[in-house]
């Protein structure tokens, strides 16, 4: 049984540079891959991935100011407060030709 995949179509010429930068960066395509099924820490992320916590974190930045990652905040028992991010995206569809370019979001349902 084959599953209709949710797409979003990128128009802004910006929205779209951006988005081929961060799937040409190989940490960001490692941290939207680890994300995709399940919410994580940053911490969590580091240690799956062996990615250092500053690039985690420079990433995961980039990567929410880009609407691509879902942010919640959870507060232990502790009282430390902490936070999980989740891919909005399972990937991305690219097109060049005759000097266009098209970009198609597939959503993480």
């Amino acid at each position: 049984m084959q599953t209709l995949q949710q797409t979003h179509k990128i128009e802004d010429l910006e929205k779209k540079d951006s988005l081929l930068e961060i799937v040409g960066d190989k940490y960001c395509r490692v941290i939207l891959d680890v994300l995709k099924d399940k919410p994580k820490s940053a911490m969590e992320i580091t240690v799956e991935t062996k990615i250092p916590i500053s690039t985690i974190y420079r990433r995961v930045q980039m990567l929410h100011d880009n609407k691509l990652l879902t942010l919640s905040g959870l507060i232990s028992e502790e009282g430390k407060k902490f936070f999980l991010y989740k891919s909005k995206i399972r990937g991305m569809k690219c097109n060049f030709n005759e000097g266009k370019v098209e970009v198609e979001l597939i959503l993480n349902n």
